[in-house]
């Protein structure tokens, strides 16, 4: 993976791959992921928003953690899942996914605009996103 144009803009830094350290962001993405499913249950569907997009990224740090790499930004974990991607190793729909969480959550928390609809389809990609995870983990 060509992650060193990432590493040199200072997005990026590598670490020393650590078990611990992605056993901690599924946990992460586990609670976020039931969270959000609360939150749909109460009809919070900002909050549902923002909880769903946690569970997709906690998830995606993971598997940054498991490849000695940790993100100082947000997008650039799409970054990384869109190198995955290329590689053959994730199906190209989670980079899209990914992608379309980080959206929804900034319309969430930045500009107070979220959606029961959007919410819900978000809290169902969350799933399937945290699933698809910790299946690549284990490759």
């Amino acid at each position: 993976m060509d992650v060193e144009k990432f590493v040199e803009k200072g997005f990026i830094k590598k670490v020393e791959p650590s078990k611990d350290l992605v056993i901690k962001e599924f946990k992460e993405a586990d609670y976020d992921l039931s969270k959000a499913r609360k939150a749909i249950a109460d009809e919070d569907f900002k909050w549902a928003t923002v909880k769903a997009y946690y569970a997709i990224f906690h998830s995606a740090k993971a598997i940054l953690f498991s490849l000695g790499l940790q993100e100082k930004t947000h997008f650039i974990v799409g970054e990384v899942l869109k190198e995955l991607s290329k590689e053959g190793k994730l199906e190209s729909n989670f980079v899209d996914i990914f992608n379309a969480a980080l959206s929804a959550r900034e319309g969430a928390d930045y500009h107070y605009e979220y959606s029961d609809k959007t919410a819900k389809e978000l809290v169902a990609m969350a799933a399937d996103f945290v699933k698809r995870m910790k299946k690549l983990n284990q490759m």
